[in-house]
């Protein structure tokens, strides 16, 4: 392959799109990745996922890491690097035009949902929160203008009942992939076109809020399953117990809806709690301060718990 990638991105799902391109041997001339954070409740400045990649398999490859895309010594250094494309997956920030237009080819973006449906920050998080049981991968040209690019190639994925953030977000990593090669192959023969994208039919997924994983139990049964996958493994959806007369946060990790009738929050039986509409079945829960655990030993360790409503 001879087009040279300038490869942007930072979380997990981009540094395991930019390992398969490393293994391919694709010519990456730098690497640009969000400055290095604070994380956790040590406050530990760590670095991205992507940045440890690099470190680790790629230390020649120049890594760049501003803490604004806009900054003139960053675009200038970006700009010696050659690159004839520059490949966005998770970065985290906005690109401004005069970024956009530094490569010879354009910019392109792996995004996580079939555009123009869940545009912006979590579109994991948010289509499986709707319920929906099929999104996949675009792979579009980026304008100043948040996802709203000609989209080059998609693939689609579909969504079962039982599909969390944690697998929905494997399974569209590897959907990425093969889609981005057979991508970068067209650029090797010029620009590709694109297909304009119809934006009144855009939808948004808005960055998640940290109050977002509480389970409010008067709400449906499928509702609030939808909002469990949608935060498990990370940052897990999250309930209020009381165990022994002391107030604990529950987070639940996996559950199944039942046709079982009971009071929102009325604890039944098989693991199962009451709802507005039907009930949910636990199957794996994390106790406040514990590692994750089947819902049947956590119950089968407690007396007197209840769920707070």
């Amino acid at each position: 392959m001879k087009t040279k990638i300038v490869y942007f991105g930072t979380p997990h799902f981009a540094a395991e799109v930019l390992q398969y391109l490393l293994d391919l041997e694709v010519p990456i001339v730098g690497v640009v990745t969000q400055p290095d954070r604070p994380k956790g409740r040590s406050l530990q400045v760590t670095h991205s996922p992507v940045k440890e990649l690099v470190l680790q398999k790629a230390p020649h490859i120049s890594l760049l890491q501003p803490e604004k895309a806009s900054e003139a010594h960053f675009l200038e250094e970006l700009s010696k690097l050659g690159a004839d494309l520059f490949v966005v997956v998770a970065y985290g920030q906005i690109l401004p035009q005069r970024l956009l237009d530094i490569p010879p080819k354009g910019a392109i973006n792996i995004h996580a949902s079939l555009l123009p449906k869940y545009r912006g920050a979590a579109p994991i998080q948010r289509c499986l929160m709707d319920g929906e049981a099929q999104t996949g991968i675009a792979i579009q040209k980026m304008v100043f203008q948040l996802d709203a690019g000609d989209v080059i190639a998609t693939s689609k994925v579909p969504i079962s009942e039982e599909t969390t953030f944690g697998s929905l977000e494997r399974d569209l990593i590897e959907a990425a992939k093969p889609l981005l090669m057979s991508v970068l192959e067209q650029y090797d023969q010029g620009v590709p076109r694109g297909i304009p994208q119809q934006h009144s039919l855009a939808t948004y997924a808005t960055k998640i809020a940290s109050n977002e994983g509480e389970v409010d139990w008067h709400q449906p049964a499928k509702v609030i399953h939808d909002r469990i996958r949608a935060f498990s493994p990370r940052p897990g959806a999250w309930c209020w117990i009381e165990v022994a007369k002391e107030k604990k946060r529950l987070k639940i990790l996996h559950s199944k809806c039942v046709d079982v009738k009971g009071l929102p929050g009325q604890l039944l039986s098989n693991q199962t709690v009451g709802c507005a509409d039907g009930a949910l079945q636990l199957l794996e829960v994390q106790p406040e301060g514990k590692k994750a655990m089947s819902a049947v030993a956590w119950l089968h360790g407690q007396k007197n718990v209840s769920f707070l409503v």
